[in-house]
Order: structure tokens, then sequence, then C-alpha cells
């Protein structure tokens, strides 16, 4: 079956840089959009970034300029570098996977979801 593990996660002061990486297993990974959605208790999903399988991008406002997602078909693996973080990054923050070359700003749209890793940004 199709399995998302991310990692990078952690506990940041606010101005400074996170990695993420989600890498995944089971499916055709180079051929699928990917994503990665955030949620912070009491808010609402929010898809943060986006990557088609040709490495078009897609960026919400609240992130642009500062994250940047790419991914790694060799290794099945698509990141989130975020810099200049804020405490309003703060949440879970799951990767995802699309069945399909396109991307969505819909995280209900992806078919696929890792377990989630927290970011944490102190002020």
């Amino acid at each position: 079956q199709v399995q998302l593990v991310e990692s990078g996660g952690g506990l940041v002061q606010a101005g400074g840089s996170l990695r993420l990486s989600c890498v995944v297993s089971g499916s055709m990974f180079s051929r699928n959009a990917m994503g990665w959605y955030r949620q912070a208790p009491g808010n609402e999903r929010e898809v943060v970034a986006a990557i088609t399988s040709r490495g078009t991008t897609n960026y919400a406002d609240t992130v642009k300029g500062r994250f940047t997602i790419s991914r790694d078909n060799a290794k099945n693996t698509v990141y989130l570098e975020m810099n200049s973080l804020k405490p309003e990054d703060t949440a879970v923050y799951y990767c995802m996977e699309d069945s399909g070359p396109t991307m969505s700003p819909f995280a209900d749209e992806y078919d696929f979801w890792g377990q989630g890793t927290q970011v944490t940004v102190s002020s």
C-alpha cells in the first residue's frame, strides 16, 4: 500500500529555517503530484505548497517567497524548505500525494496523506 512518512519537524525560533522531508513508498511517485498542507488547532487545513509531476510549483500567499517545495524522483522524496519562519507557521505539516500528475489547492482532492510532523516556531 501507499505510505508517506514525514520527518524534519521541530522547534525553531522565529526567523529560523527547517527542511521537511516526505518519503513515499508503494506508488508511482514520479508520475504523481505532491503537496504539503498544514493544520493548527482550531484552524482550517491550508495547502501551503504543491508540485506537479513535471516540477511546476504553487504556493499559498502566506508562505510565498519563504517556502520552497521540491522533489527527488530518484529517492521518492518530496521536500519543503521553510525559511524566515514565523510563529504563525506553527502547525502540524502533512505530506500528500495525488494519483495523477496535476496539483490541486484542496487537500481533500489528494489521495494519500502522511501522519504529519509538528513544526513549532517560537517568538
